[in-house]
């Protein structure tokens, strides 16, 4: 039997029926790992971990009760997420050695549930970039067609889930990390309203924006990995104390009386004609399902992305000060004195665009600049949500493309500093306003340059925007697209 394309009620199904045994899922998922390598998926397979977790997950599930919804089914993890025992490199250099002692607190839950980790995904280095291409561990290609990029910074978990080598797979999402690789892989991705899940023991990029999600096969599948991955966390702040709401149990396929927003800044000049065919044939069909489409404007999002441009490198400045070849990760082995240790181990190990965003964070933050950049960046963040804010007063959701293109060919973001920030143009005020949003697959499109294997084209995606712990409502509108389209079952021949 073929496991890699069933969606997790069908395992869990498979489970509890004893059909398959969690150990016999692990050594199937670990086999399609080693079976498209190629693909650079994965930085770290554990396979000898995966095979414990899924021994104790089948005795579990042998003893009398009710099983936990995601006991011994497989996932992966990007590798931003600490795992106790297992190397966490953030796809750095600097941190090709880490090995932490502890597990983050997203990774903790899953270990409650039994879930069995398969191993730590490739992705852009500390999660800069939206290509997957800035990885100290090499490009990861797309299953659609691996002379392509599946976007970024969550790249080895779209093209992860995207290949059938996970059921689902975590990933972060600080401008479009989980949303981007969604689009271009022909996945769900998932990113939650900011302190909604906690970011105790994941890797910091731009803290005030950072939130952790995950990529999956269906909007059914996300409604029960949020439920257990989200929630007030006491060794996080930032977490909110709101009872996370049991999401599968309120899945609508009736959109009656729902208002859908359509932000026509979001409809860019200049995109690609056949992603704009697909997502306004997915809007047609939102509406058929009984939804009411109001076009509404959100005039800051045009300097969403100079606001993003600004603040992420300053966050990111401040959070890699602590990398310094002392305390842990590389430490070079050519130093006559302590300013060399910091100086060559930080140019050793961390990447060029790494160098980039904390060059140009300090330089924003430096005396005589602040005012001038980031106190202003501020003020134009707020503004973007009190936009966001009214709008919400007017709809329940917003629709909008989740990418202009879809996948380009892979290598023009390598030596671009400023691709991921136009690439990510669509995604990064979501991060800004602290809102929910998902992709889910609306179809297919030539891309630009006419070059695919594929007669149909490659993935376009569609995102669904909701307010601040909206996320019942983003799950909603996606759920009862998926029930009435099938571009969620469509996956790559590889």
């Amino acid at each position: 039997m073929n496991f890699e394309f069933l969606e997790l009620t069908e395992l869990r199904k498979l489970l509890d029926e004893k059909k398959v045994s969690s150990v016999e899922l692990a050594k199937y998922f670990l086999g399609r790992i080693k079976k498209y390598q190629d693909l650079n998926a994965f930085i770290t397979v554990t396979e000898e971990e995966a095979e414990l977790q899924a021994k104790v997950a089948d005795d579990y599930i042998a003893s009398p009760g009710e099983n936990p919804f995601l006991c011994g089914i497989p996932y992966a993890a990007k590798d931003m997420f600490l795992t106790k025992g297992i190397r966490t490199t953030a796809a750095s250099k600097i941190l090709d050695n880490y090995v932490p002692p502890f597990d983050s607190t997203i990774i903790a839950k899953l270990k409650e549930q039994k879930a069995v980790l398969l191993g730590k995904t490739n992705q852009d280095q500390f999660a800069h970039g939206s290509s997957g291409e800035s990885s100290a561990y090499g490009f990861t290609l797309n299953p659609w067609d691996k002379t392509r990029m599946p976007a970024g910074s969550s790249s080895g978990s779209g093209a992860g889930v995207s290949a059938g080598l996970a059921p689902y797979a975590l990933g972060t999402d600080t401008g479009g990390s989980i949303r981007g690789p969604a689009s271009f892989c022909g996945v769900t991705g998932y990113k939650p309203t900011y302190g909604r899940t906690s970011r105790y023991g994941v890797i910091s990029m731009a803290s005030s924006m950072d939130t952790q999600g995950f990529l999956c096969l269906s909007v059914e599948d996300a409604a029960h990995i949020a439920e257990y991955i989200s929630g007030h966390d006491p060794k996080d702040a930032s977490t909110g104390a709101l009872e996370v709401p049991e999401y599968h149990k309120n899945l609508q396929a009736d959109l009656n009386g729902l208002k859908v927003g359509l932000p026509k800044e979001y409809f860019l000049e200049g995109m690609e004609p056949g992603v704009e065919k697909r997502v306004q044939e997915a809007i047609k069909q939102i509406e058929k399902l009984g939804a009411t489409i109001v076009e509404v404007s959100l005039p800051s999002t045009h300097y969403g992305q100079m606001v993003y441009a600004i603040i992420t490198p300053s966050e990111i400045s401040s959070n890699l000060a602590k990398y310094d070849g002392i305390r842990f990760g590389h430490s070079t082995a050519e130093a006559k004195d302590l300013l060399e240790v910091y100086n060559k181990s930080r140019a050793e190990g961390f990447g060029d665009e790494a160098k980039r965003r904390i060059m140009t964070g300090t330089y924003v933050l430096s005396a005589g600049y602040y005012d001038a950049y980031y106190k202003r960046a501020q003020k134009i963040r707020r503004l973007l949500v009190n936009e966001f804010e009214q709008v919400f007063k007017q709809v329940d959701v917003l629709l909008t493309p989740t990418s202009p293109n879809v996948a380009l060919k892979s290598g023009l973001a390598q030596h671009d500093p400023i691709y991921a920030y136009i690439a990510d143009r669509l995604l990064v005020n979501c991060n800004l306003a602290g809102i929910p949003a998902i992709s889910v697959p609306c179809g297919f499109a030539l891309p630009a340059d006419g070059e695919t294997p594929s007669a149909d084209g490659l993935p376009v995606g569609l995102q669904i925007i909701g307010p601040q712990w909206g996320e019942q409502k983003i799950f909603n509108v996606g759920y009862a697209y998926q029930q009435a389209t099938d571009w969620h079952k469509k996956h790559p021949s590889i």
